[in-house]
């Protein structure tokens, strides 16, 4: 009997089944649902909430891990994992210049900017 030879042999076993899709292995989601779960937070990562995309990338994260398992899932994960990379530098990069510039690069018009003014001028800071 050929062991090197047999497809049913574990080592072949092993090289065609990638494993599981999601960080809970065999407790998480099976294929299926994995990609109708991926699918619904990347598009609704669009709709302002990229949080999503975080979770998405964290939960599929064997995905990321693995190039060339899961191809129907992939494209979800990687374009989760772009956006909330292109969400985080813009996010970053509005705070960074309100933190670093502030006053000496907005000039007067900072006054009008800032939030910790905003009840002195609707009036909310006396209990008349």
């Amino acid at each position: 009997m050929e062991t090197g030879n047999n497809p049913n042999s574990s080592s072949a076993t092993a090289m065609s089944n990638p494993g599981w899709p999601t960080i809970d292995g065999p407790l998480g989601l099976s294929e299926e649902e994995s990609v109708a779960y991926a699918r619904r937070f990347f598009r609704f990562g669009f709709c302002l909430l990229p949080w999503l995309w975080a979770l998405n990338c964290f939960y599929f994260w064997p995905v990321l891990l693995r190039s060339r398992s899961f191809p129907r899932l992939r494209p979800y994960v990687v374009g989760s994992a772009a956006g909330f990379t292109v969400f985080t530098i813009l996010l970053s990069s509005w705070a960074l210049t309100f933190i670093i510039g502030g006053k000496h690069l907005f000039g007067h018009v900072w006054d009008e900017l800032v939030m910790y003014n905003v009840a002195d001028k609707l009036g909310l800071t006396g209990w008349s």
